[in-house]
Formats: C-alpha cells, structure tokens, sequence
C-alpha cells in the first residue's frame, strides 16, 4: 500500500514539475518583455519560447530523475532535498545553455533563461515543502505511517528507537523487538515490547502489519544474518542493517562499487562529489580573479610599503601541506624581518614577535597578508574557502599528537576557514581548530560555505588573534 502510494505521489510531483517548468518559462519572458519594466527590443514571440518546452521539460525531468528527486525522501531532511533541487537546475540551466550555443539559438535571451531557473528552482522546492508538510500533517493523524519491527534489543536497536522517536515527521512506528535473549521476552524496552525471537519473523509479520525490518545486532549475531535475509527474501519484507561498527566510523558512510563488490567508504567527504568540486573550483577561479583586478593598486600600495619599511623580498614564500598531503608554495606579503629558512620553517609566531616589522603588524592584523594566496587559489593549490594549510615541520608533529589531525588534508585548504571564523586563529588551541576543520570536511555544504564567506567579513578580516 505504502509502495503505490508513493508511485501516485512521485508522478503527481512530475507532473507538477512539468506545469512548474512551463509557469516559470512564462513568467519570465512576461517580466522580461510583457511587463514595461525593460526597454523594448526585438525578440522572440511567446510561441517560439513556448517551443524551447520541447527540450527544457524532458532535460529537467531526466536531471531531476538523476538527483533521485523522484524517490522516497522519507527519512532525509528538507535542506538536502533542497540542495539537490538546486544542484539539479543548475546542471539542466548548463546542459539547456550548452545545447543553445551548439545550435547557435542566439535570440534566446540569457536573462529569460536564468530568471526562469530561479524561478524554477525556488517553486519546484516549494512544492515540496509543502508536499513535506502536507504528509507530516497526514502523518500526525495516523496516515502514511511505516511500521517497523526492530530485530535485536540492544544498544543498536535503542538507539535506532531513540532517533525514530527524535524525528517524528518522518512517519515511522516501531511495533516491537525481535530478540534471542530470553530475560527479554516479553519485555518493555522504551515502551515498546520485545515480541518474539529473531525467527519468529515470518510468525509477526503475519499477525502484524510490517512495511520494514531493521537489522540491528551485534557483530557476534551476525552469523545469523543470512538466515533473517532469505526469511525476509521469502516473505517480500524490506529489510534495512546498521552495521555493528558504526560508532567507529568518523563520518556519513557511503556505499562504493569496486567490481561488483560493495565497499564501505567510512569517510565520504561531500566534496568528492564531482558537482560539488566542480562548481566550487569554477566559484573559487571567478572570485579570485575579480578580487586580485580590483585590488591591484592595493597591492602596488603594500608592495611598495614593504619595500621602503624594511630591506629584503616582498613576497614571502613557505611550504605548506595541502590537498592528499602534497606540499605546495604558498605566498604572502613579508611582514617580518628576513630571517634564517629554519626560523621561518619552525617558529611559530606569538603576540609582541620580534621579528615583525611595524608596517608588517599592520599587515597580519588585517589580514592584508593574505591577498597574495588568492594567486594560490588561481594555481589551484588552494580554494578561497577551507581549512588553514600549516607547514611540513608542524604537520609531523600535530598528526602524532592530534586525532584525527591529517583528516583536513582531503580538500583542499583555504584563505579562511570555519575555524577561523570562530576565533580559533593564530596562537590559539590546534585541538579546536582542528574540531572545525572536522566539521567543514564532513559536514560541507554550500550554506555553510556561504555562511562562512559571510562571516569572514566580520570575524576573518581583523582578529585579535591575527599576529
């Protein structure tokens, strides 16, 4: 019943998506050519954009289909609906602008083409906030629930209880344990009753009413696995495992493929996927590259009070570990004395360092320094966005001492980062600056990037930790 209802829902929700595509392409040739508010011009009529329908719908449809915009998101949040929505526009406005190039369909107006998408992209997540509400409040009166039976009693299975109690508006409700432990039998845990032993599967499933099972025992069980998969197999009962081990996975796993064997990547990093990294190289080169042309005369200015303050390069040069461990060259303005490679090397500067001259202070308390490394991102080196590169010498030392500490070394490090936004900058705790490393890499996504990007104008420019 569940399965069906969901196949109704997910093709109302194309269709929906398809009358969206032709709302939002309507609109926006109105603003744009209907609405007075721009200069008249010659352009195509509504028939002939109305034609661009031909391919605009069947591209979205597939894309959106490919971001599994069209499967359960029972059990995922609404911002990573969101995300994919996003995500999904975004390539099918590539793809649709790619195919106009090629066919050189040059009177379609871009600015009709990207107001359309965002058009596009915040009804089509409308819809399905809505959608979302619409079932929690079907859900709050008994409607479109899933039944869960919870095979093991222990620390696994509660803790699956505890998160399917903590999130509610998902639509799920456990009718019981199945558990071999027989001081269990018959037991409340939580509230919810231990039912049975693990092969009285087939025995509940008759006399209740399971849409899943949720395998969750021990790895000394789990020599009774095959016997509950062809049991669940036979019966046609979808069956969900949490592996044993999970509390010693450091991050969300994801399930790979290496030759038609699945393998566990325990730390998948959200900017491995390829549309990730792509989008987020294609935003560091443009920022980049606007930021270092109108800051030019700016960096004469400092070249030039380096030069006449203190004798030496103006242009400090230092290796630092980057992106898969590889050392890179990362420059910045000079703002201390010219010293011995070793001091450079395996010092580490405090508040009131000698060795700063006074224009040099200035510098590195506003952050001035820093511009240079925007040719760094340009190299590809570095991103605008992510965590501080620290120097070989440091690196051998912090990874021996710090958990976890050469994790920040799977994307690529950064101008400013979350760490630094939050104060841990300069002379301050290594163990907290890297907690927010940790939590950038795993927990990446293009609101916290902005967020970051936000606040770096107010917390990452001036610090009093700068020195």
């Amino acid at each position: 019943m569940i399965r069906e209802y969901q196949k109704i829902l997910n093709r109302i929700l194309i269709l929906t998506d398809i009358i969206i595509i032709g709302i939002s392409l309507f609109i926006a040739y109105w603003f744009k050519f209907t609405s007075g508010l721009f200069l008249k011009v010659d352009h195509l009529s509504a028939a002939e954009y109305a034609q661009g329908l031909l391919i605009f719908i069947p591209v979205f449809i597939v894309i959106n289909y490919l971001f599994e915009l069209y499967t359960s998101q029972r059990g995922t949040r609404f911002f990573k609906e969101l995300l994919s929505v996003i995500k999904s526009n975004l390539l099918a406005l590539l793809f649709v602008m790619s195919f106009l190039f090629v066919f050189k369909e040059v009177h379609y107006s871009r600015f009709v083409l990207l107001l359309f998408v965002m058009l596009n992209t915040l009804l089509s997540a409308g819809v399905r906030y809505i959608g979302r509400a619409f079932l929690r409040s079907m859900r709050k009166q008994g409607y479109n629930k899933k039944f869960l039976l919870i095979l093991g009693a222990g620390n696994l299975g509660k803790t699956m209880l505890t998160k399917i109690r903590q999130n509610k508006e998902f639509g799920y409700e456990v009718i019981g344990f199945l558990d071999d432990d027989e001081k269990k039998q018959g037991q409340d845990i939580d509230d919810v009753r231990v039912i049975g032993q693990l092969n009285d599967i087939e025995r509940v499933t008759e006399s209740h009413l399971v849409d899943e099972a949720i395998v969750a025992l021990p790895l000394n069980a789990y020599d009774r696995l095959q016997g509950i998969i062809n049991t669940c197999e036979k019966i046609g009962l979808k069956m969900l495992i949490i592996p044993d081990y999970f509390d010693y996975i450091p991050a969300r796993p994801k399930v790979v493929e290496f030759a038609d064997i699945p393998l566990l990547n325990v730390r998948h990093v959200p900017l491995d996927d390829i549309a990730n990294m792509v989008l987020k190289r294609a935003i560091d080169i443009s920022i980049s590259l606007v930021v270092l042309i109108i800051c030019s005369p700016l960096l004469l200015m400092i070249a030039l009070g380096i030069k006449v303050t203190s004798p030496g390069p103006v242009i400090f040069r230092q290796e630092r570990v980057g992106l898969h461990r590889k050392p890179f060259t990362m420059y910045k303005f000079r703002t201390m004395r010219v010293q011995k490679k070793k001091q450079e090397d395996q010092n580490w500067t405090t508040k009131g360092d000698s060795r700063k001259t006074k224009f040099g202070s200035f510098l590195r308390k506003t952050s001035l320094d820093e511009l240079l490394q925007f040719f760094n991102v340009l190299k590809g080196d570095m991103s605008i966005i992510g965590p501080r590169p620290e120097r070989p010498h440091f690196v051998e030392q912090f990874k021996e001492k710090i958990p976890k500490y050469m994790v920040k070394h799977h994307v690529r490090p950064g101008i400013t980062g979350w760490a630094q936004v939050n104060g841990w900058r300069g002379d301050t705790s290594i163990a907290e600056r890297i907690k927010c490393d940790l939590y950038y890499v795993e927990n990446w996504t293009w609101t916290l990037e902005w967020k970051i990007f936000i606040m770096t104008f107010y917390a990452g420019f001036i610090n009093k930790n700068a020195y």
